[in-house]
């Protein structure tokens, strides 16, 4: 078994024992950093009441609060399903090295976690979304982004 393959089935774990206890949905994730797991998730939508904890979002969240950091240079995500396009994006935003995933987004489709509405909303113009899209106080909000853009003590991420 390769160490990869290790990791995997630690996610992958994590993915069984969210469904034991009720967690939520059969996803389990975890991050590695020299070899050593220094985050792990599973799915807890349903237990938390919180459509944001998947389990890459929880791993990401535990590794950044273990490492004292908000990015994830250098680490490696192990995932048990393919990402959805919120936790893709919340990868990026971390910058781990790689990312491996067991299922793929069609096994999901299989089990009632179809994302494939999120991936064409996203293709579509914002005029043509399902959920209306609409602008309000750009002029008040630039100021903030203007002082943002100037702020010379920020760290930039």
């Amino acid at each position: 078994m390769t160490r990869e393959e290790k990791f995997m089935l630690e996610a992958i774990g994590l993915s069984q024992q969210g469904i034991d206890n009720n967690d939520g949905g059969p996803f389990g994730c975890v991050i590695v950093k020299d070899d050593k797991i220094i985050g792990r998730g599973n799915n807890k939508v349903t237990s938390t009441n919180d459509p944001t904890a998947h389990a890459e979002v929880v791993a990401i969240r535990d590794a950044c609060k273990n490492l004292g950091t908000f990015q994830l240079d250098g680490c490696e995500v192990y995932t048990s399903c393919e990402p959805c396009p919120m936790c893709l994006g919340a990868i990026y935003w971390a910058r781990p090295s790689v990312i491996y995933y067991a299922n793929n987004r069609e096994d999901a489709a299989d089990i009632g976690f179809d994302d494939s509405m999120i991936y064409e909303e996203m293709k579509a113009s914002i005029n043509e979304r399902r959920i209306p899209i609409i602008s309000l106080s750009r002029e008040t909000a630039l100021a903030v982004f203007n002082k943002w853009k100037t702020k010379s003590d920020k760290t930039s991420y």
